[in-house]
């Protein structure tokens, strides 16, 4: 007698879903057909990001195979009873016959297996909070995977920046596999589209910018910068209704593509990301979508979700540590404080001195995903960190990150190079590495994760038994 029940999300272009699913019990399915139908109507139903089943006794497993093999949502089996004891002096058979998840939930497992399924197993008693955090880890990543088989990313100037390698990659297989539409767009689209900006536009901006942040003088009003401060207003305003007006929930800028711009987008790429959106600097749109999908997976929890790079070290003995930045675009949800909103030049690109909020991250632990193309097939690497609190840096015009790679520096750096992480991340204080392997095994993506338990010579032979399987599996 299996007991499923269906995962319902919801979200739109820009913003992100509620932070918690609502969950549809389905009657206790007896039959076949009973089960096929549920499966197909859990795959129409739009809002529906995921089935849960469990065996509240035994189920053959052979009525499973149709609805199984037509099923195309994520599936998660909850191995548990109702009961969580066992009433050892009024135990019968009458008791044993109908609580048998134990017996029935090992028929389902085989079948699962048999078919190779990709589904998430979550063992424990119902009401345990390891067992209701496990399936609310796995509910996000079901979310995440939902949102990313709709994902339009918008790249501004259509070009990865020259030369650069890892940035890369197979826009058509990532469409196949992941459901990410990725097209470019001249910048002269978007110039037209600021151009549209009214000045009353720009003044409602520019004094919500003096509310939420703590302005240098240059930028207040009657500054010798404020111009500056406008352009950037106008420069975030016309990139929010592209997107909008485009269905988009992700995007990506380049330094080499600027003509008509007045200044690198930063300060729009900050807060644009903070309402939601997922950002990638030079091009870079498969970290775009990995900012956007842990921002779904991890909306109402706290800490935040940045575009970020790996930038320069800090290499005292046994004190390393990994400063991370970017020239600009760094996500104000990670931030420790109120942020600062500043001006200062960049030679990079050739405009006029761009606006930026700068601020140091919060500390605590963290992870850092990449998704880089192996040729053939997509790899995610998951880094955990510690985010640690870093000296003072007065004279860094940047907002920035500290952090400690586990399970050391040595051993957290090798093993990253090691498998081919890149330079550029998603670095999250609110997703968390589980969330991510659920979602590499719901998008069926290989999946590498360093942390406090690494071996390197395990690691070394988990790539090269991941590297065969997926040549055997071509």
């Amino acid at each position: 007698m299996p007991c499923p029940c269906s995962i319902r999300g919801s979200g739109s272009s820009g913003s992100l879903p509620a932070a918690t699913v609502r969950v549809v019990w389905k009657p206790t399915l007896t039959g076949p057909d009973e089960i096929l139908n549920t499966c197909v109507e859990a795959n129409t139903a739009a809002d529906c990001v995921g089935v849960v089943t469990w065996m509240h006794t035994f189920s053959p497993a052979k009525m499973w195979i149709a609805g199984l093999t037509r099923l195309e949502k994520p599936l998660a089996h909850l191995h548990t009873q109702f009961n969580r004891e066992l009433p050892w002096a009024q135990i019968d058979m009458d008791f044993m016959n109908l609580n048998q998840s134990a017996h029935g939930d090992r028929e389902f497992g085989f079948i699962g297996a048999r078919l190779r399924l990709e589904r998430k197993i979550v063992v424990g008693h119902w009401q345990d909070e390891d067992v209701l955090a496990a399936l609310d880890d796995w509910s996000r990543a079901a979310c995440a995977a939902a949102d990313s088989r709709k994902l339009k990313i918008a790249r501004f100037g259509g070009m990865n920046m020259r030369e650069v390698a890892v940035t890369g990659g197979d826009r058509v297989e990532a469409q196949i596999k992941f459901g990410w539409s990725v097209n470019g767009y001249g910048v002269g689209d978007l110039v037209g589209r600021i151009a549209d900006v009214s000045e009353a536009e720009v003044d409602q901006l520019a004094a919500e910018y003096e509310d939420l942040y703590t302005l240098v003088p240059s930028l207040r009003k009657g500054g010798e910068r404020r111009a500056n401060l406008r352009d950037a207003a106008r420069q975030e305003i016309g990139m929010r209704a592209f997107l909008r007006e485009g269905g988009f929930d992700a995007f990506t800028t380049t330094f080499e593509d600027l003509h008509g711009l007045k200044q690198l987008p930063g300060l729009a790429c900050q807060r644009l990301m903070a309402e939601g959106y997922g950002f990638g600097a030079e091009g870079d749109w498969k970290t775009a979508a990995l900012v956007r999908l842990a921002k779904v997976m991890s909306a109402g929890r706290p800490g935040g979700v940045s575009f970020m790079e790996d930038y320069t070290y800090h290499l005292t003995k046994g004190q390393e540590r990994v400063l991370g930045a970017h020239m600009l675009e760094v996500c104000p949800s990670i931030a420790a404080g109120k942020p600062s909103l500043e001006v200062h030049p960049l030679g990079i690109g050739g405009k006029a001195d761009p606006c930026r909020l700068v601020f140091d991250a919060a500390t605590g632990p963290a992870i850092n995903v990449t998704l880089v193309d192996m040729g053939g097939r997509m790899r995610m690497i998951v880094h955990e960190v510690d985010a640690v609190k870093g000296e003072p840096m007065p004279k860094l015009p940047t907002a920035r990150a500290v952090w400690v790679p586990r399970p050391d520096f040595k051993r957290g750096c090798a093993g990253w190079i090691l498998a081919g992480g890149a330079h550029h991340t998603a670095f999250s204080q609110a997703a968390t590495a589980a969330q991510l392997e659920d979602l590499a095994g719901i998008l069926g993506v290989e999946l590498v994760r360093i942390g406090q338990e690494t071996d390197l010579r395990v690691l070394k032979n988990e790539l090269r038994w991941n590297d065969a399987a997926c040549r055997i599996g071509r």
